[in-house]
């Protein structure tokens, strides 16, 4: 004890008497004495990273298994896949259905409104150089605005589902209610033909059947806005006044299976 207490007051009387002789001794010390701290913390961070690596090799381990896993689940959903896509083209050709037709579009300019017989027509800047024919069917925004039934070479003439000679087959969903949308020459046509019993309300979504070949099926019209006199009031899903432009649908119906025989027209709608 007394020989610290002495080491410590001569310590105490050089830095006063030589404060640069204390520096020199204290680096010196420090540089004797950092490599031996270095060299025992050394273990200790190789034994820390060695502990990460075990870590991270056991997660990856785990997220590997879980990816076997998945991986083994989606094989078994692929062949189940194709096990059915198979049994669905065997049925479809012993029940000899006619394929989906296939469909591709013509974007116009709506050019303005037409005169003639019809009140609720317009003109597109596009025409038979386009591939626009008629009958085809014309959507803007959401849904049906009408189809074609008038072609030139570089121009067309719409009638409006709202015309009063536009007749158009529908559906009402979810019921799966027959119904034929009817124009009034007012933006909000009519549904006509529903059964007595049918059972559709408010909100409910129109959509066309296909029925009777002029337009394809599936093309969203739009909703019931009022059920009223056996029949009811539609609002449409596109509204032609903020049209600029429309996309005329081109749907062809690709060649029959082997023994199909293609239905004929039910009619003919104006």
């Amino acid at each position: 004890m007394a020989l610290l207490v002495g080491i410590a007051l001569a310590l105490m009387i050089i830095s006063q008497s030589a404060p640069d002789t204390l520096e020199r001794f204290r680096s010196g010390v420090t540089d004797v004495v950092t490599p031996i701290v270095a060299f025992f913390s050394r273990p200790s961070a190789t034994v820390s990273d060695i502990v990460d690596r075990v870590e991270s090799l056991a997660t990856l381990q785990a997220e590997n298994a879980t990816l076997k896993e998945n991986n083994e689940r989606l094989r078994k959903w692929q062949t189940l896949a194709q096990k059915l896509q198979r049994e669905n083209d065997e049925l479809r050709a012993a029940l000899r259905v006619v394929p989906d037709p296939r469909a591709s579009f013509v974007t116009a300019r709506v050019a303005g409104e037409a005169g003639g017989p019809y009140v609720r027509t317009a003109l597109l800047d596009a025409g038979a150089a386009e591939g626009i024919k008629k009958g085809q069917a014309v959507l803007g925004g959401d849904g049906l605005v009408g189809r074609i039934i008038d072609v030139g070479n570089s121009s067309a003439r719409v009638l409006l589902v709202t015309d009063l000679n536009s007749r158009v087959p529908v559906f009402v969903e979810p019921s799966r209610e027959r119904a034929v949308l009817a124009g009034d020459n007012s933006s909000s046509p009519r549904l006509e033909f529903l059964a007595p019993e049918a059972k559709i309300g408010v909100n409910d979504r129109i959509v066309t059947s296909g029925e009777g070949g002029v337009l394809p099926p599936g093309l969203p019209v739009g909703t019931v806005a009022a059920v009223e006199g056996g029949g009811a009031v539609v609002r449409l899903a596109a509204q032609w006044e903020r049209l600029e432009f429309v996309s005329v649908l081109d749907y062809e119906l690709p060649a029959p299976l082997p023994g199909t025989r293609r239905a004929g027209r039910i009619g003919t709608l104006p």
